[in-house]
C-alpha cells in the first residue's frame, strides 16, 4: 500500500506548523481528519514521523529525514501542475519557427528579444530554410509557424502578411551610378544586372520581372541566384549590381552601395507569417499575435 499527496501535504504542513489546529486551518479542513490522515501514513510507512503530547507536536528523527523528502515531493506536483496549466493556456510550451536567410537580418531577432521578454516560458527554436522548404516543414509539422514569401495558397495554411518592404539597388565597389540619389527599373535597359533564378527564388524573379516588362526595360542577365546573400556576395566581387529588398541592406557589407529603386507601389515586397490551421500548439496563439503587433 502506497501513501497519497493529500497525505504528505497533510504532514508537511504539522511539520512546520508544529499544531495540528494551524495545520488544519492552512490546508483548510478540520483537526480530526488531519490527525487520521498522517495516522494512515505513519502505518503504512510503519514509522512515527510525529511525538504528540497534549502540549504540543515535535518530530521524531525519522520525521525530521522524512519530511525533506516530502516537502520536495509536494513541491513537485505543485510544479507539474502550473507546468501543465501553463502549457494549455498557451504561457509555456515550444514553439518552432521558419525564416528565410534575409527575414533573420533584422526582423527574427527582434521577434526573439520581444517573447523572451514578454513571454519568457516559450521557447522558441529558430530554423533558416528558404520558403519552399518551409511549407514542407509546415506541413509535416517541423515548424509551427513559417515566415515565408508569397503566395501562400494551400488549403492547411492560413496567413496574414507581416511586412511590406522597399527594393535596393546594390551596386558594386567603384560603381560610377554611386553618385545618383535614386534608380528606376528602366535604369537598367541594357545594363548588366545578377538576376533571381526563376525555380529557386521564383517570388523575386517575377516581381523583377514585372517591373522591367511595365518599364520596357531589358537588362542583360549575367547571373542567376538563389540566395540574396549569395547575391550581395557576386555584387561584392564587382560582377555586377543587384535589386534586393530593403532588409538586405543590414548585411552591411563593405563597399556595396545602397540606392531605393523606385516602384509603382512604395514597398513591394510581402513576408507572409504561415501556419497549418489543424496546429493544437496552445504556444502557438500567443507567439503568433506577438509578431503581429510587432510587424503592424
Amino acid at each position: 500500500m502506497m501513501f497519497e499527496l493529500s497525505q504528505l501535504r497533510c504532514f508537511v504542513a504539522a511539520a512546520e506548523e508544529l499544531h495540528f489546529g494551524r495545520a488544519a486551518q492552512r490546508l483548510n479542513m478540520t483537526q480530526s481528519p488531519l490527525s487520521r490522515q498522517i495516522q494512515l501514513l505513519e502505518r503504512i510507512l510503519d514509522v512515527q514521523l510525529l511525538e504528540r503530547t497534549s502540549r504540543q507536536v515535535s518530530l521524531t528523527p525519522a520525521g525530521s529525514i522524512f519530511l525533506i523528502e516530502a516537502r520536495r515531493i509536494v513541491r513537485l506536483s505543485d510544479s507539474a501542475a502550473l507546468s501543465a496549466r501553463r502549457v494549455a493556456k498557451g504561457d509555456s510550451g515550444r514553439v518552432a519557427i521558419g525564416f528565410t536567410a534575409v527575414s533573420g537580418y533584422s526582423m527574427v531577432p527582434r521577434i526573439v528579444a520581444q517573447a523572451r521578454a514578454v513571454l519568457p516560458n516559450i521557447d522558441l527554436e529558430m530554423r533558416e530554410m528558404v520558403s519552399g522548404d518551409q511549407v514542407d516543414a509546415l506541413l509535416t509539422g517541423l515548424v509551427d509557424i513559417g515566415f515565408v514569401r508569397p503566395p501562400v495558397n494551400r488549403q492547411e495554411f492560413a496567413s496574414a502578411c507581416i511586412l511590406h518592404e522597399p527594393l535596393f539597388v546594390a551596386l558594386p565597389p567603384g560603381d560610377p551610378r554611386k553618385s545618383a540619389a535614386a534608380f528606376s527599373p528602366a535604369d537598367f535597359d541594357g545594363q548588366s544586372l545578377i538576376m533571381y533564378s526563376r525555380q529557386g527564388a521564383a517570388y523575386f524573379h517575377n516581381m523583377l520581372e514585372n517591373l522591367f516588362n511595365d518599364a520596357e526595360a531589358t537588362p542583360s542577365y549575367v547571373q542567376h541566384v538563389t540566395q540574396i546573400h549569395s547575391m550581395l556576395g557576386l555584387v561584392h566581387a564587382g560582377i555586377a549590381a543587384a535589386i534586393v529588398p530593403e532588409s538586405a541592406t543590414g548585411l552591411h557589407m563593405n563597399d556595396i552601395h545602397f540606392r531605393r529603386l523606385l516602384t509603382p507601389v512604395e514597398r513591394p515586397v510581402e513576408l507572409h507569417m504561415a501556419w497549418r490551421t489543424d496546429n493544437a500548439n496552445p504556444a502557438l496563439p500567443g507567439i503568433r499575435q506577438l509578431c503581429s503587433d510587432m510587424m503592424a
